[in-house]
């Protein structure tokens, strides 16, 4: 009888050091039962080595195209952008059931290659809660590369390549330093503070210094009067952390931020949420994803308005990739044991009804 088997494809977004499965849990999915095919990947914090040492199969980079069509291919990050049909199953973030630039064209993929799709972002309990995410570190580094954009504006500069850090003592040491020592005197507000991504983000400001009344922290209650909110104009950093799923009034525009004239005190955006080409997207004063290359965007204002500066990095938590990949690969282990019973366990059957109907409402589009 062929044991069940995933094949760990690399990572091909730059600078996305993370994995869905590490050297750790591989080790459990081996130890009951199932074959693992790791692909060489020089840019993966974990070794190849280190897998191999776990009894992991290794085979080539980007070689999962050719893997026979029945063994199901995990990553993190969306694929490449191609024409190129999908039979084989993925479990990956797709970054294409809340009409994102591009969804159709990336369902439509699978449609052709007669493949499935399990989005990760989509798998969920009973409780509707997602069984694994990268939500706490995604804040904590989001609330740290906000930290360092603030630190560079003060100094009249542009911020820098953000590189990953060895672990979270790391980067606190180095927000801390790029602050002059401290964080203490700077101000931030977080929107979805009681979520996992809020979260982080109020423990990385914690850390790195700031006076607990500084950090003001939002969620539904808050939120609840409906934006845009002025109070977002009198801190230094601004974090959302939302889970958007449907249009609300937006938090914060440029007419708002235009309004408010040179005695803003608003320096830094950081739009953890990242939902840039969602049109419910409530921060409607931005456009692109910024990258690890190039960390910020500048808003467009007039001349005579201070400068103010977004954070739209998708893949924050690969600042942190080696704790960040930890956490959510032992989150997602109990799933992945029970994949080879697919047809029966109801998160596994949830997420393929719902790549179903977003099949449907992408072909009705097409």
């Amino acid at each position: 009888m062929t044991p069940p088997t995933f094949w760990l494809r690399c990572e091909k977004k730059e600078f996305e050091k993370r994995a869905a499965l590490t050297p750790t849990t591989a080790k459990k999915l081996i130890d009951a039962g199932f074959d693992i095919f790791v692909e060489r990947d020089e840019q993966r914090i974990f070794d190849d080595s280190e897998y191999e040492a776990m009894g992991c199969k290794l085979v080539e980079n980007n070689s999962w195209p050719s893997a026979p069509v029945d063994i199901p291919i995990l990553g993190l990050k969306e694929l490449p952008v191609s024409n190129d049909p999908l039979p084989h199953t993925h479990i990956q973030f797709a970054h294409c059931y809340k009409n994102q630039a591009g969804w159709v064209d990336i369902l439509s993929r699978f449609k052709r290659g007669k493949g499935t799709l399990y989005d990760l972002e989509f798998l969920e309990d009973a409780s509707g809660r997602r069984v694994a995410a990268f939500g706490f570190h995604a804040g904590f580094a989001g609330a740290a590369a906000g930290a360092l954009a603030l630190a560079a504006e003060r100094r009249g500069e542009k911020l820098g390549q953000l590189n990953p850090y060895e672990n979270e003592a790391a980067m606190i040491d180095g927000v801390k330093k790029a602050l002059g020592g401290s964080g203490k005197g700077v101000k931030a507000l977080v929107i979805g503070a009681l979520g996992r991504c809020g979260r982080g983000a109020v423990d990385l400001f914690r850390k790195i210094g700031l006076e607990e009344d500084d950090i003001l922290k939002w969620d539904l209650a808050e939120t609840a009067k409906g934006g845009p909110f002025e109070e977002i104009l009198n801190v230094d950093i601004f974090i959302n952390c939302i889970y958007l799923s449907s249009k609300i009034p937006s938090f914060i525009t440029s007419d708002t931020i235009s309004a408010a004239g040179k005695d803003r005190r608003l320096s830094i955006v950081v739009d953890v949420s990242c939902d840039t080409t969602n049109p419910f997207n409530p921060i409607p004063i931005y456009n692109i994803n910024t990258t690890f290359s190039e960390p910020t965007v500048r808003v467009d204002l007039p001349s005579e308005i201070p400068p103010l500066s977004v954070i739209s990095i998708d893949h924050l938590p690969t600042l942190l990739p080696r704790e960040s990949s930890e956490q959510f690969s032992a989150d997602l282990l109990p799933s992945l044991l029970e994949f080879p019973n697919r047809d029966s366990v109801r998160l596994w059957t949830d997420a393929h009804q719902l790549f179903q109907k977003k099949l449907g409402e992408a072909e009705a589009v097409a």
